[in-house]
């Protein structure tokens, strides 16, 4: 086509190699059935699999939607069926045919277009394609590092095509869910004030002013509260925020979060809008119907009973506390640990007296791994309680820890002492480990859970000081606030988690509201005045102006998503995401830039 301009005129004339003319497709891979037989169809797609039998040539052909075999034979048309035979693995094609039922016998029930072929009389080859450095397969045996190099080729595979679908579905589903429910979308920004919110920011250099930094959002939780302030008192987003901080499984340094605010709400009206976007996610997105109105524990009662914030409660297996049985015992690691404060609690595992001690001592370096300072084991025998520690604890005492523990014959006890919270959370992990080890955790089951009444704070020993559990902004319980002053590591927080099968997947709380309070929960924190002024003084001075009593909730999607799937790592439902080093290998980021960049932005690598 020639195109004017500025009275010239330019005609683009194609080389022969890029004129590629096809024809576009009628179908997609994965959607023709027995009902299409005899029709004609046209498939585009990459080319999954090629088999040569004796002069015919099938190739199963692969889209998104799925897959479909296609027949070259001489018969058909023996020039395509010439062409075909440069057709191999990844080449992307076009090909029409008509529709035909596969011989008898042959038919593949494990695809839904498995009662077809297409008898191919047209071919395009579109682009050709090297031997990719893995089998484009559901099930890959390359390694992470590769399939993350090489990312377009793992998204070809339909387990991760799969996973990307899903997750796409559950974002409809919230939006869908809080928009019927009368919450707005408000895109919040990306660049902002660096705040202290728990892990480090990633901070962005101004070129405009000299010397200043953004930093992208650990999470919106200043601007939502900002949001209430200014009227919209139902709020949502699905947003990416940033924190620089370790690696794990479920944890990126960019990730995804359906963010939620509400005014004039408390504690029960945000869990009960949270359990109904929860139920209906799951409906939709698994067909799986949940009962509303999820249980409810203290913090307390969840680490006491299982050594967690975050309990798994798909299996059995509780703490019991056993530290008044052994408060005055001759064994000094017991009642010394009672006399300080701590706690002496152990685990029943049921018919594993048989452990060995080479078992014994595999366990008793996992919680060293740990911090403990050993482990305590007792197996029950019909005709006595074997101890290892029997020269320092009576028989008495022995059978009093049993008893605690609900032990019977043939079982295992294992005791682990200490400070409260440090002995009960090498506890939780070892019941996990023991779960895992013994298959204990069953499949396909929905524990949900919120964890409730957790500390407003904690002391932090490295910095002499209070830290805030979840963050700054979350009121204390109203009961609680008279303790400012006189207890505050005592002080409760209005403050919920939701759990699933032992994953946190949301967390949220009520928020302060009133300038005063909020000012004081900075004091304890070691926020003075004026870093208050400048880190949170646009919070502070909205709040002046009638801020509505408010709280919300922000939900991990991708580890919902992850947990939808059945995956073990977020990594898997996220299109391009980091290595556990924080690295892109495929666009290989981070990456330097060049001096000039930096000279703009005044910055010197040292």
């Amino acid at each position: 086509m020639p195109t004017r301009l500025a009275s010239r005129i330019f005609v683009f004339r194609p080389s022969k190699e890029t004129l590629v003319t096809y024809k576009k497709r009628t179908h997609t891979c994965g959607e023709l059935r027995g009902t299409d037989i005899g029709k004609t169809a046209t498939l585009t797609g990459w080319v999954d699999s090629r088999r040569d039998l004796g002069g015919v040539i099938f190739i199963d052909l692969r889209d998104r939607y799925g897959k479909t075999q296609v027949v070259f034979a001489p018969q058909h048309n023996a020039d395509v069926h010439k062409s075909a035979e440069v057709l191999r693995s990844e080449f992307v094609i076009s090909v029409s045919g008509k529709i035909a039922r596969r011989p008898a016998g042959t038919e593949n029930p494990d695809l839904p277009t498995g009662e077809i072929d297409i008898e191919a009389t047209e071919l395009t080859v579109l682009n050709k394609a090297e031997t990719p450095p893995f089998q484009i397969e559901q099930e890959t045996q390359a390694s992470e590092d590769i399939r993350l190099k090489y990312r377009y080729l793992d998204l070809r595979r339909s387990n991760m095509q799969k996973n990307l679908l899903m997750r796409h579905k559950a974002y409809q589903v919230v939006r869908s869910y809080y928009d019927r429910n009368g919450f707005v979308e408000v895109e919040t920004p990306i660049l902002m004030k660096s705040t202290p919110e728990g892990a480090r920011d990633y901070l962005v250099p101004s070129r405009i002013h000299r010397g200043k930094f953004y930093a992208l959002p650990q999470s919106p939780q200043t601007y939502k509260q900002i949001l209430m302030v200014a009227g919209f008192d139902r709020y949502f987003q699905i947003v990416k925020c940033f924190r620089d901080e370790d690696f794990r499984a479920d944890r990126q340094a960019e990730f995804t979060q359906i963010d939620v605010e509400m005014s004039f709400v408390d504690e029960n009206d945000v869990i009960t809008m949270t359990e109904g976007c929860i139920a209906e996610m799951f409906e939709k997105v698994l067909d799986v119907k949940l009962n509303l109105h999820f249980p409810r524990m203290s913090y307390k009662e969840a680490m006491e009973t299982y050594g967690s914030d975050k309990p798994d409660t798909r299996f059995d297996l509780k703490i019991r506390d056993c530290s008044d049985v052994v408060a005055s015992s001759r064994f000094r690691v017991f009642s010394d640990t009672v006399k300080k404060g701590g706690i002496v609690a152990g685990i029943c595992f049921p018919g594993l007296s048989n452990y060995t001690r080479n078992q014994l001592d595999g366990l008793t370096d996992f919680v060293k791994s740990l911090g403990a300072g050993g482990l305590v084991y007792m197996k029950m025998h019909a005709d006595k309680i074997e101890n290892s520690v029997e020269k320092f604890v009576s028989a008495e005492e022995s059978a009093g820890i049993a008893a605690k523990l609900g032990a019977k014959i043939g079982d295992l006890v294992l005791i682990i002492s200490g400070a409260w919270q440090k002995a009960l959370s090498i506890l939780g992990a070892l019941r996990l480990e023991m779960a895992n080890r013994l298959n204990l955790i069953p499949l396909n089951k929905w524990n949900f859970l919120w964890v409730v009444d957790f500390p407003l704070l904690e002391f932090s020993e490295e910095e002499k000081r209070f830290a805030a559990v979840h963050h700054p902004f979350t009121s204390p319980k109203e009961e609680d606030v008279s303790m400012i002053d006189s207890d505050p590591s005592k002080i409760r927080a209005r403050a919920y988690d939701l759990v699933l099968n032992g994953t946190e997947i949301a967390g949220g709380s009520i928020r302060i509201h009133r300038k005063e309070l909020q000012s004081k929960v900075f004091s304890l924190l070691g926020i003075g005045d004026e870093e208050a002024r400048q880190k949170f003084g646009f919070l502070l001075e909205a709040f002046k102006y009638g801020a509505p009593p408010h709280g919300g909730i922000a939900y991990g999607f991708d580890r919902i998503v992850m947990l939808l799937a059945g995956e073990d790592s977020i990594r898997d439902v996220i299109a391009f995401p980091k290595t556990s080093s924080a690295m892109s290998l495929m666009d290989d980021s981070p990456s330097e830039v060049a001096k000039k960049q930096l000279d703009e932005l005044h910055i010197r690598i040292v």
